[in-house]
């Protein structure tokens, strides 16, 4: 007999999903090996947080659709976090979710899971009946295909147990189609890009599928362009490409940016951290956003032309109306050397806070980091103030080499994301930069990476303390609460199985060099004892919001 447990599984693996995540329990047993029989890669996790958060790194790097496999009740509760970070990026994946059966309300495991899934804004489904299977499972892949939704599918005990009905068919989805803006709001953007004088695209999330056209549209009108930070390395290529817009924009970036008389955003929600609270927006300066969601059009900011559409379609449709508008504009020979000689933060002077040589400066620690590394990389982020050294220090080769997962602000999930970035680039060697506060929330899966002998470089930057906090609040309050003995990361590491050093000057990090050269078959952890940098300059502007 084929249950339909089996039939769910066996049907996501051929609608073509791309990796499962998770810690496999006695409700969701007979659903994760139905996608494993069926040739889906399957990784076991040591928490469900980490399996979450895998597969949201996995999806937003892999262009697939991963999925997450939890036991009924707390191995749902145990996800929320990463489904609430997968959910608030719109990032398309599946959880299944294992669910007791409905009037067992004194089940262990019983709670409202439908109603725990729209708290963290992820989209609840159900397989309702060994009838209605097939159906259901086909509108929960629809709805993270096309609509770019996470989604829990609760898989009831009972309803998993009975025998499938039908067999499981040959289907595909498509994404959603591109979708072209109206004439008037097409034409009133490509009036305003006309008059421009010193244009700047912003591309965020929802332009990393276009980078072809909005580059070939900013080339021909003159504009400068710029990302969000989870869109760094799209435009790469582009010798007027400014880099990250936002607090961790360098002062060349932010001046640049403030500089625009028009600021088009494609695809990206314009949130504080992206205009630092507004400030990058010159007071006259015309701002239009392009968005396939009409409630994110001014959503975050005031927008002067909003602009319902896909990023491609509109870019490919702006091109085709200013063909006779071309020219120079923002793309001077001046603003190339600028932007060459100083829009990244590598290339800016800064003092060096570690010449005592007991502590390295973060800075001179990821400037050397990043020349000992391969350029073909996926670099992940964790959360925290050290968060801006990696992100802007750590060179990336493209929109595909750098994972950011931080809708949510939580700290602790640089890790899981590391590893779920690496299986869905395994050409590239993966990389971490995360606190001390964070590694620890979260070590438990550096097992995992021992385990899949991932060559995972973490850098952990330890200055023993929840630092955001310590510069936030300032040295006059009892900081008790989020200060911490010192302590031996590298030894833990090296417990798991790693390999692991304990750094504090860039001599310290030689082995590192002959790491990389050795054909590595596991991770390597840098503990890093960091100088204090008083806070650093992004945390100074984030904080500003709080």
């Amino acid at each position: 007999m084929v249950t339909v447990a089996e039939q769910v599984g066996t049907f996501l693996a051929r609608l073509g999903v791309g990796h499962v995540f998770g810690v496999v329990g006695s409700g969701n047993f007979a659903v994760t090996n139905a996608l494993r029989a069926a040739g889906v890669p399957f990784t076991a996790t040591r928490h469900e947080g980490g399996a979450a958060t895998m597969a949201d790194a996995y999806s937003r790097m892999s262009g697939k659709v991963g999925v997450v496999s939890v036991h009924q009740g707390c191995g749902l509760t145990n996800a929320g976090t990463g489904i609430g970070e997968a959910a608030k990026s719109r990032t398309p994946m599946i959880v299944l979710a294992a669910e007791t059966v409905a009037h067992q309300i004194h089940s262990n495991f019983a709670m409202d899971q439908r109603d725990y899934t729209r708290s963290l804004t992820a989209t609840p489904e159900r397989i309702h009946s060994a009838e209605s299977a097939i159906a259901d499972t086909l509108r929960a892949f629809r709805t993270a295909v096309r609509e770019r939704r996470t989604v829990v599918l609760n898989l009831p005990l009972d309803v998993q147990a009975t025998e499938a009905v039908g067999e499981v068919p040959e289907l595909t989805v498509e994404p959603r189609a591109e979708v072209v803006p109206s004439e008037v709001q097409l034409t009133a953007l490509a009036d305003a890009i006309a008059r421009a004088e010193r244009p700047v695209f912003i591309a965020g999330r929802g332009g990393r599928t276009a980078k072809n056209e909005i580059l070939e549209l900013a080339r021909h009108v003159g504009a400068l362009v710029a990302t969000g930070a989870v869109a760094k390395g799209l435009f790469n290529e582009d010798d007027f490409d400014l880099g990250i817009s936002g607090g961790f924009s360098s002062p060349v970036t932010a001046s640049l940016i403030t500089g625009a008389d028009l600021i088009v955003a494609f695809g990206s929600a314009l949130n504080m951290w992206t205009t630092r609270h507004g400030n990058l927006i010159g007071a006259d300066t015309t701002v239009a956003q392009i968005d396939i969601e009409d409630s994110a059009l001014g959503a975050h900011r005031p927008v002067q032309i909003p602009v319902l559409g896909s990023s491609a379609a509109t870019a490919a449709a702006l091109l085709s109306r200013l063909r006779d508008h071309g020219g120079i504009r923002y793309r001077t020979e001046a603003v190339r050397e600028e932007i060459s000689n100083g829009a990244r933060w590598k290339d800016v002077q800064t003092e060096d806070l570690g010449e005592d040589g007991s502590a390295i400066d973060p800075r001179e620690l990821s400037k050397a980091v990043n020349n000992m590394l391969p350029a073909e990389r996926i670099v992940s982020i964790d959360s925290g103030n050290f968060m801006g050294y990696p992100s802007q220090y750590f060179d990336v080769p493209d929109e595909f080499g750098f994972c950011f997962t931080q809708a949510f602000q939580a700290i602790g999930l640089g890790l899981y994301t590391a590893i779920g970035a690496a299986l869905a680039q395994p050409q590239r060697m993966p990389v971490l930069g995360t606190g001390d506060g964070g590694f620890l929330m979260s070590v438990q899966e550096l097992e995992t990476a021992v385990r899949l002998r991932l060559p995972l470089v973490t850098v952990v930057y330890n200055d023993a303390s929840y630092s955001a906090e310590v510069h936030h609040f300032g040295p006059d309050q009892d900081m008790g609460a989020v200060t911490f003995p010192d302590t031996d990361i590298a030894a833990i590491a090296r417990g798991f199985g790693a390999e692991a050093i304990t750094v504090r000057s860039v001599d310290d990090l030689k082995p590192l060099e002959h790491w990389v050269a050795s054909n590595p078959q596991g991770p390597f952890v840098i503990d890093a004892k960091i100088a204090s940098d008083g806070g650093s300059w992004w945390l100074k502007e984030a904080f500003k919001g709080h």
